[in-house]
């Protein structure tokens, strides 16, 4: 059995059930406990440090509300990556080459879940916030769509026939190269590629080539020109890939900047340059790239998705 979620799987019994959720990001690790947007019982932010201490205070959480709440119907894991999700793999549950340290190499299945005797379920955090965003959010209704979260890293969930994309990996357009605008030689941030996108887009790429904490970067500073230039680029990119019928764009540096949003879309339509039209294909530019609908409850709900999921394969639902 398989616990790949998709978008339009009716949860039946299970998604009244109490679920448990956690979203594991590169910042912050977010808890739920509900079944979905309607009934969130309990929600707990842990900061992303030193990883032994961080999984030992989720792991309490999650103790915690076992004792008092009575035991899950499921748990779902959605964690920032790479992670191994073939579940043919000894290392499945495990994130790889991440570019946070002393995470590597991290079971976060086997940690979190390996030890609690009930239906887990493990993906990316990017995929999770897909799919709650398919169930509940700005994709609902859609089987073809993306969901772009530009934080302290960038990932890109993909949504393809309604169930996240996956082949030998999952996706990382996060880490795509694209071209630099003429003269731009910033070396980029990331460890692994220098100025891939997420070393030139991301959160913390932002800041190291502005000299400035993101929130004190003013509107007008020249540092967003490069930045919009390749999110454009990723957008180009999934548009002609996947064709899906709507893109979301979330995460913190999106979300604290609001008029980006308009950038972007300027972006992608000066990069498509007329090759395809949008108006036609899509109902027009600013009904194709969207903030998410659920905010920034599309992690954590994410989680909860994945749990859902995991509790339906455990009671062999229908649909699942």
């Amino acid at each position: 059995m398989k616990y790949e979620s998709s978008v339009g799987v009716s949860v039946g019994e299970s998604a009244r059930s109490l679920l448990a959720g956690v979203e594991l990001g590169g910042t912050k690790c977010v808890c739920i406990l509900g079944s979905g947007p309607d009934d969130i019982r309990d929600q707990v932010s842990v900061p992303t440090g030193e990883r032994d201490s961080t999984l030992a205070r989720i792991n309490s959480i999650l103790d915690g509300w076992r004792d008092t709440h009575g035991p899950f119907a499921g748990l779902g894991l959605a964690s920032f990556g790479p992670l191994d999700l073939r579940r043919e793999s000894k290392t499945f549950g495990h994130i790889t080459s991440t570019v946070k340290p002393g995470w590597e190499g991290t079971d976060v299945l086997g940690r979190l879940g390996g030890h609690r005797n009930l239906p887990v379920n493990i993906n990316t955090d990017v995929n999770g916030a897909a799919l709650a965003e398919g169930r509940w959010g700005a994709a609902r209704g859609l089987d073809d769509f993306a969901y772009i979260t530009v934080g302290t890293g960038i990932g890109v969930g993909l949504i393809v026939a309604g169930r996240t994309v996956f082949g030998c990996n999952h996706t990382e357009l996060g880490h795509i190269r694209i071209a630099r605008l003429p003269g731009d030689t910033w070396p980029g941030i990331c460890q692994f590629h220098g100025d891939c996108l997420e070393g030139l887009a991301s959160g913390p790429a932002i800041g190291a080539r502005a000299g400035l904490p993101g929130s004190a970067i003013p509107a007008d500073s020249p540092v967003w020109e490069p930045v919009t230039a390749a999110l454009g680029q990723l957008l180009q990119t999934i548009l002609l890939a996947t064709a899906p019928r709507r893109i979301l764009i979330g995460g913190g540096v999106v979300v604290s900047r609001p008029e980006l949003m308009t950038r972007l879309r300027a972006q992608l339509v000066k990069s498509l340059n007329g090759y395809l039209d949008l108006d036609d294909l899509t109902g027009g530019v600013d009904h194709y790239v969207v903030p998410p609908g659920l905010g920034a409850l599309a992690g954590p709900l994410g989680a909860l998705v994945l749990a859902a999921d995991a509790a339906c394969v455990a009671n062999n639902q229908p649909g699942c």
